[in-house]
């Protein structure tokens, strides 16, 4: 049996090629939109995809599922959760018709050429959700070697059970959720202890909130040592824990659970974007067309494209983008060319991937020559923001995580973690200046950009509340 796991660093993803070797099939459980890396990972081990699965209706990334069905390759997905959690898109082919698919329940069982993957149904993170036991009858075995769990069980954490709540809007649906994650988790301790765990996520993942840095793991050791599952020895107690502190949701994840559910734009493969030229930017008008500027943040401040988004290509950049961008806005990119294909592949495993065009970042002296207009954004260090804050009375926006806030934070700041921002933009007043503080600066610079593009009047806090606190300044709490 052949078995690799092709991880997204962004996103903290994690989907898993499996191959039978002996007839050179193959399947892919829970990949992403740009299906063509599990095609080049398995023609490069003399296998062909025939199959995908996936364990449930992600709420995190856009499926590749679709892509590969369009192929002809056939799909197995629940038919478990109730009508608000059934897949949509399974008899609406392109051309017309039906995909290949099959619908699994609790304990249906499907082969991949000599290798046998069985359902287990393991509701919680969402209604539907399966996981896959995997066994090699090709190599002998006659009992599965492990399990691909989704979102079920990750290394150290569990997939939150909050999400259809949260993130998708179902009002009433967390504790209810807690309770059936905690009845699956009873059913988990029954599973054996050498089986080893193939989670979606890694740390980093906003699927749960204290998942490990460790890509695999076993059922044994995630019953010893992990929070989650040790929390389960009584149901109430495990429920308080499990809905304790669970960090927002990016704004992306309900577009995300929707798409996934009614069925992702078929893309046919990664756009290929044209090169603008100085003209093509300087006719560019931001409010209108996203422009995406990846250069470090003292480039930024110090001048940008008027509107410009700060989004810098670095481990947050798809959550970011997923969580600052409206879904269908045009998109400009500047950035480095050779990296124009990572920045769109990152923005179209978020839904995004409606696209005008790249400029050359090394070109903005040119744009600049050529009479292109440039904005600068306002940044203040802790003596200055404090003089601020005497004289013109900001309004002070905190945006880090209500965990984080709630351990301190300037007095009188109202707190939406940026991930969030772009929906609750009507609770920033317009006719006041705005001081913008998070941790380090980091969070507050994209949070910027996206008020200034939206008519804000914005300010951020340098070196954020790790400044703000060396300098002794007052922390409420």
């Amino acid at each position: 049996m052949f078995l690799r796991m092709v991880y997204d660093d962004k996103l903290a993803e994690a989907a898993y090629l499996i191959g039978c070797q002996r007839t050179g099939e193959a399947i892919v459980i829970d990949p992403e939109r740009d299906v063509d890396r599990y095609e080049k990972l398995a023609a490069a081990n003399g296998l062909r995809i025939v199959a995908v699965a996936e364990t449930h209706i992600h709420a995190d990334f856009v499926s590749g599922g679709r892509e590969l069905a369009e192929k002809g390759v056939r799909v197995y997905v629940s038919d478990e959760g109730d009508a608000d959690w059934k897949y949509q898109w399974l008899d609406k082919k392109s051309d017309g018709g039906r995909y290949n698919y099959r619908l699994l329940k609790d304990g249906d069982t499907f082969t991949v050429g000599n290798i046998e993957f069985t359902a287990v149904h393991t509701p919680g993170h969402t209604p539907e959700h399966l996981c896959f036991m995997v066994t090699d009858r090709g190599g002998g075995a006659d009992k599965p070697m492990g399990v691909a769990t989704g979102d079920f069980v990750f290394v150290g954490d569990l997939g939150r059970p909050d999400l259809l709540e949260s993130a998708a809007g179902f009002k009433g649906k967390a504790d209810p959720s807690a309770h059936r994650l905690y009845g699956t988790v009873r059913k988990f301790m029954e599973w054996p202890d050498y089986l080893q765990l193939w989670p979606a996520h890694g740390a980093g993942s906003a699927c749960g909130k204290a998942l490990g840095a460790v890509p695999t793991t076993t059922v044994g050791y995630e019953k010893m040592f992990n929070p989650s599952i040790r929390a389960a020895q009584s149901e109430q107690g495990f429920v308080h824990f499990i809905l304790d502190a669970q960090p927002e949701p990016p704004l992306y994840f309900a577009r995300m659970k929707r798409d996934n559910k009614m069925g992702p734009k078929v893309l046919g493969g990664v756009p290929e974007l044209k090169q603008l030229s100085v003209e093509d930017l300087r006719a560019i008008d931001g409010t209108k067309v996203v422009v995406i500027d990846t250069r470090p943040w003292a480039a930024f401040k110090a001048g940008h494209v008027p509107g410009a988004l700060h989004l810098p290509l670095n481990s947050t950049f798809s959550t970011d983008g997923g969580s600052l961008i409206a879904e269908n806005e045009p998109i400009v990119l500047i950035i480095e060319p050779a990296r124009v294909d990572e920045a769109v592949r990152d923005l179209i495993r978020v839904g995004l991937d409606t696209f005008t065009g790249w400029f050359d970042v090394s070109r903005m002296d040119a744009y600049l020559a050529a009479g292109g207009k440039l904005d600068s954004t306002e940044e203040k260090t802790v003596g200055e923001a404090r003089e601020m804050l005497d004289s013109v009375k900001p309004f002070v926006l905190d945006v880090r995580r209500q965990a984080e806030f709630r351990e301190g934070h300037i007095a009188g700041a109202t707190n939406i973690a940026h991930t969030r921002l772009l929906s609750r933009l009507g609770e920033v007043p317009k006719d006041r200046p705005i001081l913008v503080n998070c941790r380090s600066g980091a969070r507050s610079a994209r949070a910027c950009s996206l008020l200034e593009r939206n008519g804000y009047r914005c300010t951020a806090l340098a070196g954020g509340m790790l400044a703000w606190e060396q300098s002794k300044e007052h922390v409420a709490t």
